[in-house]
């Protein structure tokens, strides 16, 4: 049996936020670094970096909080009204950011240095961003949900969540993430890489 499967969903989401933490720290060291001496690896880095948040968090982990807990959530304690609605519209933004992110780094790489810095300063802004996020969504949502959910609901949620396959999660680095996976790990720094900090 898979450890995604032995895992409910509450823990899912947790785990996939350890997950994209490490991947946004790794991204200020990235930033930190900067591309001196192997600039191809370090937009290589970066340009895989910010495919995987699109590609998961934007494509798979927000659609089941957002179609599924929150509302979920909302028939059983709507008092958690404002914290969702401010998390729903940061949800509905998170994309059109990531898609900034990809150009202004494209910016960087295709015209030169003189670019770096609008790049450097939004990616900073989406790390404190995402960050906060996650925060608030572990301090004020999860812990609601683990007590008022019926159990019916969370099964609900664990299953949906269960065909979340995080590519860079325990159980998610095979198939067709197989690449993304080894390309960040082998050249990003640690908390999420083995490359140089």
């Amino acid at each position: 049996m898979e450890a995604t499967t032995r895992r409910g969903a509450l823990q899912i989401i947790r785990d996939e936020h350890s997950t994209l933490g490490a991947i946004l720290r790794s991204l200020l060291q990235m930033l930190a670094r900067g591309p001196a001496g192997n600039p191809g690896q370090f937009f290589d880095v970066v340009r895989a970096m910010l495919f995987y948040i699109d590609e998961f968090p934007e494509k798979r982990h927000h659609p089941k909080e957002s179609g599924l807990l929150f509302p979920m959530l909302l028939r059983a304690a709507p008092e958690l009204a404002p914290v969702v609605d401010e998390l729903e519209r940061e949800h509905a933004r998170g994309e059109a950011r990531i898609r900034e992110l990809q150009h202004l780094l494209l910016r960087w790489e295709l015209l030169g240095d003189g670019h770096s810095g609008m790049f450097s300063d939004a990616a900073r802004d989406y790390v404190t961003f995402y960050l906060h996020h996650m925060k608030v969504e572990e301090a004020h949502v999860l812990p609601v949900a683990e007590r008022v959910l019926a159990s019916t609901e969370r099964a609900e949620l664990d299953v949906a969540f269960r065909t979340n396959r995080d590519p860079l999660g325990p159980d998610g680095h095979q198939g067709s993430y197989e690449r993304l996976f080894t390309r960040i790990v082998m050249n990003a720094p640690a908390p999420i890489g083995l490359g140089p900090a």
